[in-house]
């Protein structure tokens, strides 16, 4: 979360600190009654162990041109109208969710943040992976880049060791990999060597094609349009918007993940969640789960 600088004044009288003291508690007893469902940042620098899918996107609109081009279809023909399949991506902030719940009203796969750069690990992703398993939702784990504070290959094997492993097992998919937020002080050449290092380090690991996360705003300035990686890597685009298909960064020729909206309503959770689609039925998504044409 962001901090705020307060700048208290003097106490004037006893029952002004009475009063103080009084809000204090309550505060901290709404915190603690609340610990892990916390409002998202919504501007500024965000903090380590902040990150989630979605915390950089409005950033980005500010930051860069929107990309306001129109879907580009699949080969296979794939557009929006088959992309019917529901899923959601969730971290800490959603606290404490019901994944059996969650099935029952229709969600097929989540992406679940597991890590950040090379020292935080999401304090509920256990439990998420462990039940969304148990429900048989298909999840798959993301990790929130942090270009700034170490490297690609260092930050995919992080990611790799602390729940971005993958295993056909029917339920697994591909880690994914968030990028967002700003350009983290980099060119575009040494953007897109911190992508493929982060690509590579991670298909060593775990044999699988990671997956990009990111939005047409960010990929456009931050990889100058960079083609390079529409040939391995399946894109998770975020794009919130009521209209029946997203835009799409340069270099991509389709999507495969669309994250839609960032005030989605799902039983079994608490809140406003994100909302997703997969680009095709769920023998599809199956199919990209456990890595076979």
């Amino acid at each position: 979360m962001f901090s705020r600088i307060h700048h208290p004044g003097t106490l004037r009288s006893p029952l002004t600190a009475t009063v103080l003291s009084a809000s204090l508690s309550l505060a901290l007893a709404v915190s603690a009654a609340s610990a892990w469902a916390q409002p998202a940042p919504t501007s500024g620098t965000i903090p380590l162990g902040d990150g989630y899918m979605g915390a950089g996107y409005l950033l980005d609109g500010q930051n860069f041109t929107p990309d306001t081009r129109d879907l580009s279809l699949a080969p296979q023909g794939v557009g929006v109208i088959q992309a019917t399949t529901s899923g959601i991506d969730v971290s800490h902030y959603q606290g404490t969710i019901n994944w059996s719940s969650v099935k029952a009203a229709g969600i097929k796969f989540a992406y679940i943040k597991a890590t950040e750069s090379t020292t935080y690990k999401d304090p509920l992703f256990n439990a998420n992976y462990l039940n969304s398993y148990q429900a048989k939702v298909i999840r798959g784990a993301y990790h929130f880049a942090r270009p700034n504070l170490s490297s690609g290959t260092s930050q995919a094997n992080y990611f790799a060791a602390n729940g971005g492993a993958w295993s056909r097992d029917n339920l697994t998919l591909p880690g994914m990999l968030d990028l967002e937020g700003g350009c983290y002080g980099k060119s575009t050449s040494a953007m897109r060597t911190w992508i493929l290092d982060f690509y590579n380090a991670y298909k060593t690991r775990t044999g699988r094609d990671v997956v990009i996360y990111t939005s047409p705003s960010w990929w456009n300035s931050c990889t100058g349009s960079w083609g390079g990686m529409s040939a391995k890597s399946p894109l998770f685009v975020a794009h919130w918007t009521t209209a029946s298909s997203p835009s799409i960064p340069s270099g991509f020729p389709y999507w495969t993940f669309w994250q839609y909206s960032d005030s989605g309503s799902v039983s079994g959770i608490s809140g406003a969640v994100d909302r997703d689609r997969f680009s095709g039925d769920g023998t599809r998504l199956l199919a990209l789960a456990n890595n076979t044409p």
